[in-house]
């Protein structure tokens, strides 16, 4: 273990091997990397662990600088785990050059299918074994890191001393059917509410379309940047300070010349690429299922809005209408595009096609679940549907949901800590 100092905490790097399958302990193993993080003057002092699980799936947890943002909340009570989920970080890699040693994209599906948040739950079983004795810890579970939470309380729930969830209360029992046509509509009143805090932008973006529509343009890694492709950066309207973001990133499209400008073609690159989480693309849908195959369900439930010309952009530009961006959401195309992904089309098409995904979630143990829990339901939320989370709230027993509109999907983040505050407070029965 190395340890170092930043301002106001002391970090110590943790490296843990863990089956690849946890049905078969004693084949292939993986390492999982966590950052252990804790307040310089309470270093020694015997804190509970809060174990925090990011948002995704496939991305690594924040890199901190010293007590910013919740963790300033957290580590007034709590010595902290930062969780790189399996796959991502620093833990063992899960992208197309590490798949290439794997022979056939048949095989490379299997190994996939070891990455949802079954198998993050028991990987952080074995992680709380190995720091706490057996005691059992918090857990802070962001959006994805919500449904891993809810996993947890399924079926390890001896692991857990209380649970706090921003953002992420899956439905027990939808699919990604169910999640997108719900999301949808949600993102088309995104736009709407972009277009009407920047009006200009309404025949910016026509143009930008006009333009992607009537020349071939490639982003600075060589992916195609198509009207479908720049549509696909509409995840930002879910944010925050989205709408900002939004103006911000197309002011300078064009040059004095009408070209897209270098600039930002460069700043649109790591909107679309997958270079950094690749897991985020191939395992989303999947990350949903329980049983049933997904068949690139985001792809299919679009076609039911685009009847209505609701997401097609060519029929937008053919009238007046402004063009829509969509939202959290991976298409098919998306893995021919990127150069991240393309090797792992085939093993893409196998995960969408899988019918028998395993549970990740017991509805009955879930009603009588006796871990004091708190969630945030985020009224407006883009990507969780409050009317999945609501319903999900009154199944899970004890469970205190607050439901706001103060704050969007990172509202964690944004939140300086009243966000989790507010949540333990609610736990410890303070409000």
């Amino acid at each position: 273990m190395t340890s170092y100092r930043q301002p106001g905490t002391v970090i110590t790097d943790h490296t843990f091997l863990v089956p690849l399958d946890h049905g078969k302990p004693d084949g292939d193993q993986i390492e999982v990397y966590a950052r252990e993080v804790v307040a310089t003057e309470r270093a020694d002092a015997g804190l509970p662990w809060l174990l925090f699980l990011q948002g995704g799936p496939g991305f690594g947890a924040n890199r901190p600088v010293g007590r910013e943002l919740w963790l300033d909340r957290a580590l007034n009570d709590y010595r902290v785990l930062l969780l790189d989920q399996r796959g991502t970080g620093r833990s063992s890699p899960v992208t197309r050059q590490t798949l290439a040693g794997i022979e056939s994209a048949k095989a490379q599906a299997a190994y996939l299918a070891n990455f949802r948040a079954d198998s993050i739950v028991l990987d952080a079983e074995l992680i709380r074994r190995e720091l706490t004795g057996d005691e059992p810890w918090s857990v802070l579970g962001q959006s994805f890191g919500g449904f891993c939470t809810v996993t947890y309380l399924s079926f390890a729930p001896h692991g857990l001393r209380e649970a706090f969830i921003t953002g992420g209360l899956p439905g027990l029992r939808t699919t990604a059917d169910d999640t997108y046509r719900l999301t949808y509509p949600k993102v088309a009143r995104r736009n709407a509410a972009y277009y009407r805090q920047y009006p200009a932008d309404v025949d910016l973006v026509r143009r930008i379309a006009t333009y992607l529509i009537e020349h071939e343009v490639v982003l600075p890694d060589g992916t195609p940047l198509t009207v479908r492709e720049f549509q696909a950066i509409g995840g930002l309207l879910g944010q925050s300070t989205g709408s900002h973001q939004m103006h911000y990133l197309l002011e300078n499209a064009f040059t004095p010349d009408g070209e897209l400008s270098d600039a930002f073609r460069y700043d649109l690159l790591p909107r679309v690429s997958f270079a950094i989480a690749p897991l985020y693309a191939l395992l989303h849908e999947p990350c949903y299922s329980q049983g049933p195959a997904t068949r690139w369900s985001a792809q299919r439930i679009r076609a039911e809005f685009d009847a209505f010309d609701a997401f097609d952009a060519v029929a937008a530009l053919a009238g007046d209408a402004p063009v829509l961006f969509t939202g959290e959401m991976i298409y098919p195309w998306m893995v021919d595009d990127d150069p991240t992904l393309r090797p792992l089309r085939e093993a893409a098409d196998l995960l969408a096609e899988r019918d028998d995904w395993p549970p990740l979630y017991d509805p009955t143990r879930l009603a009588a679940n006796e871990v004091p829990a708190a969630a945030a339901i985020y009224y407006d939320d883009m990507y969780v549907p409050r009317e999945l989370s609501v319903p999900t709230a009154e199944a899970i027993n004890g469970l205190l949901p607050w439901i706001t509109n103060e704050y969007e999907h990172d509202g964690l983040r944004v939140s300086n800590g009243r966000v989790l505050d507010r949540l333990i407070s609610m736990v410890r029965g303070c409000i």
